[in-house]
C-alpha cells in the first residue's frame, strides 16, 4: 500500500493545478491534479504535504488545513497499480514564488469556478467539490481500469 498526500493552493479564489504531461508511462497523463505525490520512508504526513508542495511548485508552505482521507482499493484491475491511502490538504498561507512548470506537467491557477470544468479522474470531482465547499471527507474510490464503478463517502 502507497501512502500519498494532495496539496490544494488557494490564493485570491484560485488553485494551484498541474496539468500532467510529461510522463509517457504516467497513468494521470492529460488530468490536472493537485500538488502532491507519495509519503517517503520515515516521513510523516504533514512533512510529506510540505515535501512535495515544495518539489513541485517551488512554494513553502506556511499552514495546511486538513480535508480529508481518500482510500483507492486494488481489486487486481486497479489503474494506480497498488491500493493508495492519501491525505488532503488546502495550503492558502505560503511564501517563496511558484514554479512554472515541474517535474510532472506544467502549473496553472485556475479559477475556482472553472476548476469542475478541468479534465480530471472521475473521482476527483466528487472529492474537489467537496473542498471547493470546504467540507471534510472520508472517501473510498474503486476503480476498474480507468472506470469509477463504486464510491463510499462520509463526512467528517
Amino acid at each position: 500500500m502507497n501512502i500519498g498526500v494532495l496539496v490544494y493552493v488557494k490564493k485570491d479564489n484560485n488553485y494551484l493545478m498541474i496539468k500532467r504531461d510529461k510522463g509517457e508511462d504516467d497513468f494521470h497523463r492529460g488530468y490536472y491534479v493537485a500538488p502532491g505525490g507519495k509519503r517517503e520512508k520515515n516521513e510523516s504526513i504533514m512533512e510529506a504535504a510540505k515535501r512535495e508542495l515544495n518539489e513541485e511548485t517551488g512554494l513553502i508552505s506556511e499552514k495546511l488545513k486538513f480535508m480529508g482521507f481518500l482510500n483507492f482499493p486494488n481489486l487486481g484491475n486497479s489503474p494506480f497499480e497498488t491500493e493508495w491511502v492519501g491525505f488532503v490538504f488546502i495550503c492558502d498561507s505560503f511564501k517563496g514564488i511558484c514554479k512554472k512548470n515541474c517535474p510532472e506537467g506544467d502549473l496553472f491557477w485556475v479559477k475556482e469556478s472553472e476548476m469542475l470544468e478541468l479534465p480530471m479522474w472521475e473521482g476527483d470531482y466528487i472529492f474537489t467539490k467537496l473542498l471547493l465547499d470546504e467540507i471534510q471527507f472520508d472517501i473510498k474510490l474503486w476503480y476498474e481500469n480507468e472506470k469509477l464503478i463504486k464510491k463510499q463517502i462520509n463526512y467528517l
